[in-house]
């Protein structure tokens, strides 16, 4: 495990709703008014956990580039899942299941907001290859809005290994490519399944898209050749939902 500090009221109320245990200390900024703080420190208080109250320098030295708003948290990191809590949870999930692949995603905002599109989605899980992922930086856990704590990610060693065992519990692997001509609509994502898409600029690689069962596109009639790879996971994840039902 490893500690870091969580930035601002979002990310920091994300922290005391989801995983308070883990949360080690607040710090709010001298003179601090905004009533949201406020409540955040009353909470913290209610929970045992100690509150200090520190100058403004002192959190932006600890917040660096992001906007702490008042408030940063200490925060004890769970390590992330392994490859073995991933046959656990599809097992578990069955025919519900719902695994998010990003193969190379290393924009600490991109994966932030990843997660928080899968953890909206109640995906199964979020697997990344421990070689090409950022993994749960403060940065990631702020994009995500509280969706680090709501969805496993689990970093694996090799991920066409993963893929082929994921094929073998059942699922059905699609990826997400532009050069095909497949609709992403076409596809029937009823059962259980993993959605694979691939990294800023490059994709997914050529041997994870050969192990894929589809390979589907996201329609554009628009004047733009490609979508930004947390809006992407956005559509196909609801896409998904909708299929089984569960979008109304």
């Amino acid at each position: 495990m490893s500690e870091s500090w969580i930035v601002g009221i979002n990310p920091v109320e994300g922290a005391l709703s989801n995983d308070a245990e883990r949360v080690r200390e607040l710090l709010v900024e001298h003179g601090q008014r905004n009533a949201r703080v406020h409540e955040l420190a009353e909470r913290a208080k209610a929970l045992k956990i100690p509150v200090h109250h520190r100058p403004r320098e002192q959190l932006d030295k600890l917040a660096g580039p992001a906007r702490h708003q008042g408030v940063v948290a200490r925060y004890e990191a769970p390590p992330m899942a392994s490859e073995g809590d991933l046959s656990r949870l599809v097992e578990a999930a069955g025919g519900e299941a719902l695994v998010l692949v990003l193969d190379g995603v290393t924009d600490p905002h991109n994966l932030g907001a990843c997660l928080r599109s899968a953890a909206a989605a109640r995906a199964t899980a979020v697997v990344v290859p421990k070689d090409r992922a950022v993994g749960l930086t403060p940065v990631v856990r702020r994009a995500s809005a509280g969706g680090a704590d709501r969805v496993p990610l689990v970093a694996v060693t090799n991920l066409a290994r993963t893929l082929r065992e994921l094929k073998e519990a059942g699922l059905w692997i699609t990826g997400l490519a532009g050069d095909t001509g497949q609709s992403i609509y076409g596809v029937d994502l009823k059962g259980p399944v993993a959605l694979v898409l691939g990294g800023e600029g490059e994709g997914m690689r050529r041997l994870t898209r050969e192990l894929c069962d589809f390979v589907a596109k996201i329609p554009m009639p628009g004047a733009m050749e490609s979508l930004n790879v947390s809006v992407a996971t956005g559509i196909v994840l609801f896409e998904a939902l909708r299929q089984r039902g569960s979008v109304r």
